[in-house]
């Protein structure tokens, strides 16, 4: 969650594809026939682009701009040129986004991007290639247009809406009406970045991904180690999510069939000429070398099941059972008794304004009736609540806007979403928020990729002692370097670890 946002940009993006795009079901098979892919990028696509990139800058976390940033450019320029949308790699802007997400997708107008977090999941520039070209070959056969219709019906539904459906049961009915604020048209193309492509879709990608890494001289399996990893990175954030209360990546439920996925890349890189070619492994991970992991302290961080942001100087946990996941735009909270997300919007002094302007913004078009605010006092901050009753698609729903005036020109808030009569789910969470001391906000630091040299000695397990976790140290090393139970080191080998940096 950014240090300055406001009500209207909580409705943003609440999920997002990650490396390899959307829904793949059933078990995949390697494509033979042609795709046919457009020849140029349009003036109107162009425009597009254009329009949209500020827009997901800003919900992806903005451009990362450390050293690696150029690096990216410049390998994702040479594959897009693959895609023969342009013979001039700089008709594409390829940006690093400051994102703590395994992510990555493209855009319509020659714009393609890919997330810090996902860079550090790679262990050589052919997979980071593979990646950006399956993007690219998403727009190269374009899929976007291929599914805007289905885009324009489940778009942003409002604050919540997206996510909602699986806990209440309701398909959009209810808070749609924020969408409309943010339904211009450069909203509307990024948004198609963000949803699920077909299964079929997700094949001639990936097919088109092996592809442009054989022409471009890098070794066309790069794409089926990079969705390897990806599968084990689900695998173990799964294992995660019971004690770390970050919800899962949307890669993972998104992709209910990695190990297809991954059998499917082999075979198609197998019929593109089978391994060989460039790895480029010692000038990826010079360029990793101390890139940003996890989260931003700027942005807040997620710590077991708090959230801490030692630039507001707040905290708050969640319950037991429930996911977190901090944004840009807002900190979303998950489970299966209801729905929230922690923001805040422009304060005046006046709660009961602010309350009242949370409300318009989660309603839209919707009529909703909020009960009497609230007045209480959290940890000795003033906060103040209401709860409105509304009407959806399954039933009796309550919208409750929790608010606190940490100072006469700052507040926060949380917006919950449950079942009618059950809004005490939250009751933990709303009375958790505190003051953050200089101490406390001080000790919050950044963690940061750091390549070593294996030297001899050096085991798996001594090395992933040196991991900046209290859980799942080796775990987290061998899906960070590729490495199975039974791999073993050698002198002289790269690896990454996580480390603690000063901020």
């Amino acid at each position: 969650m950014a240090r300055l946002t406001t009500v209207t940009a909580i409705a943003a993006v609440l999920a997002s594809c990650a490396a390899a795009g959307g829904g793949m079901n059933g078990t995949a098979d390697a494509r033979t026939k042609p795709v046919q892919t457009a020849t140029s990028i349009s003036p109107a696509e162009r425009k597009q682009g254009d329009e949209a990139h500020p827009q997901l800058l800003q919900e992806f976390g903005g451009t990362y701009n450390g050293p690696q940033a150029s690096y990216v450019n410049r390998v994702g320029q040479n594959i897009a040129v693959q895609s023969g949308l342009s013979r001039s790699p700089s008709d594409f802007t390829v940006t690093l986004l400051n994102s703590p997400v395994n992510n990555a997708f493209a855009i319509p107008g020659g714009y393609v991007y890919v997330t810090r977090q996902l860079m550090a999941l790679m262990n050589d520039e052919a997979e980071l290639a593979g990646v950006l070209g399956h993007e690219v070959g998403h727009v190269a056969a374009q899929h976007s247009k291929k599914r805007q219709s289905a885009a324009t019906r489940n778009s942003i539904l409002g604050i919540l809406g997206a996510v909602l459906g699986s806990a209440i049961g309701d398909s959009g009915g209810l808070l749609g009406g924020l969408g409309g604020l943010l339904q211009n048209n450069a909203m509307r193309v990024a948004q198609l970045a963000t949803l699920g492509f077909s299964r079929s879709q997700e094949l001639e990608a990936d097919q088109l991904g092996v592809q442009y890494l054989r022409s471009a001289g890098y070794d066309p399996m790069a794409l089926s180690t990079m969705l390897a990893s990806l599968a084990n990175q689900t695998s173990l954030d799964a294992r995660l999510s019971g004690g770390n209360a970050r919800s899962l990546p949307e890669w993972a439920s998104t992709h209910p069939d990695p190990a297809s996925r991954v059998r499917n890349a082999e075979a198609l890189a197998s019929r593109a000429g089978g391994a060989g070619g460039n790895r480029n492994a010692a000038a990826f991970l010079a360029s990793l070398d101390g890139v940003l992991y996890g989260d931003d302290p700027a942005q807040g961080v997620v710590e077991g099941r708090e959230f801490l942001h030692p630039d507001l100087r707040l905290r708050f946990s969640v319950p037991n059972g429930y996911g977190m996941q901090n944004g840009t735009a807002a900190v979303s909270i998950s489970g299966n008794g209801g729905q929230a997300q922690f923001s805040t919007a422009p304060y005046s002094g006046d709660m009961n304004a602010y309350i009242a302007s949370v409300f318009r913004a989660v309603a839209g078009n919707t009529a909703i009736s909020p009960g009497t605010i609230q007045r209480t006092t959290v940890n000795g901050i003033p906060a103040y609540y209401s709860t409105a009753r509304v009407n959806s698609q399954s039933g009796q729903v309550d919208v409750t806007v929790f608010a606190y005036e940490f100072s006469r020109s700052q507040a926060f808030h949380f917006v919950a979403l449950t079942q009618a009569g059950r809004g005490s789910v939250f009751n933990s969470m709303f009375n958790s928020v505190r003051r953050l001391s200089t101490a406390e906000a001080a000790a919050i630091r950044p963690r940061r990729v750091d390549v070593v040299t294996v030297s001899r000695g050096d085991t798996v397990a001594s090395l992933a002692r040196r991991m900046a976790y209290s859980d799942y140290q080796t775990e987290r090393f061998q899906v960070l370097n590729r490495l199975t139970g039974s791999s073993r080191l050698t002198p002289g080998q790269k690896v990454k670890i996580v480390v603690y940096s000063g901020r």
